[in-house]
């Protein structure tokens, strides 16, 4: 199996103000916790921010990817044959299709903190789905390196 001319990989991760906002709710268990004594503020402290921490990263933790002739997004394994067109999605459009113009048959791998999308066709008769809605901050390379594994 050869790979793509242009290889491409992308994790969707979560925005910094998440990292934030995850010691912001381990301080909030620490608070809850401060009539308790020391050990369990400490403990709300470490334990709070931990287990928000690991809900951030889990969120944030799907790729997208292109791997020889294949497109991998989050859970979904798409060969690129059965791909048509990709659509470039500014965020006005890219919020029109995963709104008022979405098709509850598609396959969305969205994350609201990312403003700009790819939408790609998907040609396979035997798929339901009529397209892929990918979140991405660089859609322009992810459309050329599916059409450039495509091509190979």
């Amino acid at each position: 199996m050869q790979l793509s001319a242009t290889p491409y990989e992308e994790r969707l991760t979560a925005p910094r103000s998440w990292w934030l906002i995850s010691f912001l709710v381990g301080v909030s268990f620490a608070l809850i916790l401060l009539p308790f004594g020391t050990l369990p503020l400490l403990g709300g402290l470490v334990g709070g921010t931990a287990v928000s921490a690991v809900v951030a990263s889990a969120y944030g933790s799907p790729r997208i990817r292109v791997v020889g002739d294949s497109l991998i997004a989050g859970e979904a394994k798409i060969p690129v044959s059965a791909l048509g067109t990709s659509q470039v999605l500014d965020p006005e459009e890219a919020r029109a299709w995963r709104t008022y113009k979405a098709d509850t048959r598609a396959f969305l791998l969205l994350r609201a903190y990312i403003p700009e999308a790819l939408k790609v066709e998907v040609t396979d008769p035997q798929d339901p789905t009529p397209y892929l809605y990918l979140s991405t901050r660089e859609p322009e390379r992810l459309a050329a390196a599916i059409e450039a594994a495509r091509k190979a």
